[in-house]
């Protein structure tokens, strides 16, 4: 069975590239899987002519020269420095999606794929390593926020293509117990380095945005494949956005306590003065916002007994996580 004729250009290629020295006709005439055989010179010369003149005009910078100082013969590499490819400066959430995308690739029939793949990366740039069959790409961002929840992307992604509603359980905070909830997932984001699930949830009747790493290890696809249809104009990134993207991580934040309440949130802030809310005395904090979403999570703990007060964002998140955990029935306002 003969050689086709991409086969025979990767050889080609890979042979001028494996030497700094001009390689001669004849040599690869020898050398190169798809040239040797019975072929006539003349034969020979042709096909090898053509596949020269189809190099250059895919852009491969083959050069010409003599095969060595002392042999004037016409040789042929590949100039290296001119074929590479330039760096790749990949943000953290690209580096973390190429590096989930290997591993949601290492199944059976997707193997030989993952592995073209991860090649034309060597050839970006990214560094790879891969042993035993296995692959992984190694970044200082590899996976951020992510760890531990790389089986529930595979089960939200899958959700997604195939148009099913979701069911698992999520927490608001880690100190907090799950609760069911049921969603029509719609995509799935990065925000520094977090992972969100945006999607359409039914218990609530409303957009609602679930970090990764909130979400139990048991998703379920619920209802008939092609059942759920994301709005076409969506813009994810600009719901996650609202919700958490638009938080300062540095600055001032104010919040209400009430008396003799909310201990720990008063020996971090610094008193602006006493104010009465919703015919309750406490005084108003200010309090340094620092880690994104750690202020809200430690002011919705108190429940009535605190209130954020600004920046909106700050507020809007804590009722989030109080309206998740107030029952179908009930309403959470301040």
């Amino acid at each position: 069975m003969g050689t086709s004729k991409v086969e025979r250009l990767m050889n080609l290629v890979i042979a001028l590239l494996s030497t700094r020295t001009f390689i001669s006709a004849d040599r690869i005439r020898e050398t190169v899987y798809g040239y040797s055989g019975d072929g006539s010179d003349e034969a020979f010369s042709r096909m090898f002519e053509r596949d020269k003149n189809e190099l250059r005009d895919l852009g491969i910078p083959l050069e010409t020269g003599r095969a060595s100082a002392t042999d004037p013969t016409e040789g042929y590499r590949i100039n290296r420095d001119a074929y590479a490819l330039p760096a790749v400066d990949l943000t953290p959430d690209e580096a973390a999606a190429v590096a989930v995308a290997t591993q949601l690739w290492e199944s059976p029939e997707l193997i030989t794929a993952t592995q073209g793949a991860l090649l034309k990366l060597r050839a970006a740039g990214v560094d790879i390593e891969a042993a035993e069959g296995d692959v992984a790409i190694t970044s200082t961002a590899a996976l951020p926020g992510l760890r531990g929840s790389e089986e529930v992307l595979g089960i939200l992604l899958s959700a997604i293509d195939s148009g099913q509603a979701v069911q698992f359980g999520h927490r608001p905070a880690r100190s907090e117990p799950y609760v069911t909830r049921t969603v029509e997932p719609w995509g799935v984001v990065t925000d520094r380095g977090r992972w969100y699930l945006v999607g359409h949830d039914r218990d609530r009747d409303a957009v609602r945005t679930f970090r990764l790493s909130r979400i139990g290890a048991e998703v379920t696809a619920v209802g008939p494949p092609g059942s759920v249809h994301p709005p076409e104009d969506v813009d994810l990134r600009e719901i996650v956005a609202r919700v958490v993207g638009d938080w300062p991580s540095t600055g001032q934040a104010r919040v209400w306590v009430a008396d003799g309440r909310a201990t720990a949130l008063r020996r971090r802030g610094t008193m602006v003065g006493p104010r009465t809310l919703a015919g309750r005395p406490g005084a108003e904090l200010s309090i340094e916002i620092g880690m994104v979403d750690r202020l809200a999570r430690e002011v919705a703990s108190y429940g009535a007994d605190a209130v954020a007060l600004e920046p909106a964002t700050l507020r809007e998140d804590v009722l989030a996580r109080l309206q998740a955990q107030a029952t179908p029935d009930r309403e959470v306002s301040v």
